[in-house]
Order: structure tokens, then C-alpha cells, then sequence
């Protein structure tokens, strides 16, 4: 029998809801929208993606066992990046860029991103080695 722990219904209900709201949010928010803080929060959101790419380079190089999450965390604020780059962008030639972009970096990244974190084996953190764990004759 299958058992679903409470928080999948959670995660359900949610993605659930979240259908009729995006209809709504389609249908009701202006097609123009000033912000007063845009350029904070794009530079904030572009903060965000290069931490998160410093983090996968350096999982990378340390081989550290949470490379594969910080490799999809990555993966996600590249593809979002590419979404708001495209849909935000104002007149053909803007687009013209951000799609350019999308489909030349953030997304082979991404997708690169994702393939990594799928080939990588899911590991057990690395036991630090002593003189003396060695002489008990454990090995890490």
C-alpha cells in the first residue's frame, strides 16, 4: 500500500491552487506596472544567481556532497532568470536579446546544471581522517 506522508498533500493542495490564482493574476494585474525599487530587486535576483553559481563551482571543486542541490537551485534561477529576462523585456529588439541569451547561456546552462546534478551519485558526507582513526583501522 502506498503511504503519502502529509506534507505531499501539502505540496498537492498547493500546486492545486495555485492554477485558479494564476488565472486570476493573467486576468486582473495591469499590463503596466511601475516599480520603484526595480533595479533592487533585479540586482538583488542577479546577486542571488551568481552566489549560486559560486556555490555549484565550489561544490564542484570540493566534490562536496551537496553539489547536486546547489546545482538544481542553480538550474531554477537560471531557467526564472531567462523567463523575466523574455517576458519583461519592452520592444522586438530587447526581446531579440533576452531570447538570444535564454537560449545561448541561461538555459544550456541550466540544462547543464540539471544533467550534473542527475550524474552525480548522492554520496555521504566525507569522514574527516585521523592518526588515529587510521590506527584503529577504520577507513573513510
Amino acid at each position: 500500500m502506498l503511504r503519502v506522508h502529509p506534507s505531499s498533500l501539502l505540496f498537492f493542495a498547493a500546486a492545486l491552487l495555485l492554477v485558479p490564482w494564476s488565472g486570476w493574476l493573467v486576468s486582473s494585474l495591469p499590463c503596466r506596472y511601475l516599480a520603484r525599487h526595480w533595479g533592487i530587486a533585479w540586482a538583488g535576483f542577479d546577486a542571488g544567481l551568481a552566489l549560486a553559481l559560486g556555490l555549484t563551482a565550489l561544490a564542484t571543486v570540493r566534490q562536496a556532497h551537496w553539489f547536486d542541490r546547489a546545482a538544481v537551485a542553480t538550474a531554477t534561477l537560471l531557467a526564472a532568470d531567462a523567463w523575466f529576462d523574455i517576458t519583461t523585456s519592452q520592444g522586438a529588439a530587447a526581446i531579440a536579446v533576452a531570447t538570444t541569451e535564454a537560449l545561448a547561456i541561461e538555459l544550456p546552462l541550466a540544462l547543464l546544471c540539471l544533467c550534473a546534478a542527475h550524474a552525480v551519485p548522492i554520496s555521504r558526507p566525507r569522514r574527516r581522517t585521523t592518526a588515529r582513526t587510521h590506527k584503529q583501522g577504520a577507513v573513510s
